[in-house]
């Protein structure tokens, strides 16, 4: 394999968390938590802001992919986290009113969208398997990050209730 560009790796493994020796999807989750959180504290209209970011890290998740396995990189290389920051960001901004209960939201949607991730049910473990090159590694995501969404949201109604 040619050498591939720095900052593209860079990229690909989501600021380095994804070279971690253990859980490196795990630890993308955890970046795009961390992305996401001042935008929540800062902006104005954060769901947008962090629902318009995941389409950013999508489409350019999706392009170095493409470009990281044509020049023979492993499909679904572990180390490339890219897909679980756009996959926990899509999860984040379905959330309604991200200014309140921000931790706790921020908890459910790292929860859910790590369980949808790791055991990959339905159509999210169809597309893993089924799709190519960067469809299928971001592809697989987005779905969860989307189901994450619910999930999440139907968790906070959960404590929602427990708490009143």
């Amino acid at each position: 394999m040619e050498k591939f560009n720095k900052f593209k790796w860079f990229l690909l493994t989501g600021f380095f968390s994804g070279l971690l020796p253990k859980a490196p999807g795990t630890w993308g989750s955890v970046v795009g938590i961390i992305i996401a959180y001042p935008i929540i504290k800062y902006f104005p209209n954060p769901n947008l802001t962090i629902m318009l970011l995941a389409i950013l890290f999508s489409l350019i998740g999706y392009k170095l992919v493409n470009e990281y396995e044509d020049l023979g990189g492993i499909h679904d290389d572990k180390r490339i986290v890219i897909d679980e920051i756009a996959g926990i960001l899509i999860t984040v901004g379905l959330l309604g009113d991200l200014k309140h209960d921000t931790l706790i939201k921020l908890f459910l949607a790292f929860i859910s969208f790590r369980i949808l991730d790791i055991w990959k049910p339905s159509i999210i473990g169809k597309i893993d398997e089924k799709a190519p090159k960067g469809l299928g590694v971001m592809g697989d995501d987005i779905v969860a990050g989307a189901f994450g969404g619910i999930l999440a949201g139907i968790l906070y109604i959960g404590y929602l209730k427990i708490i009143s």
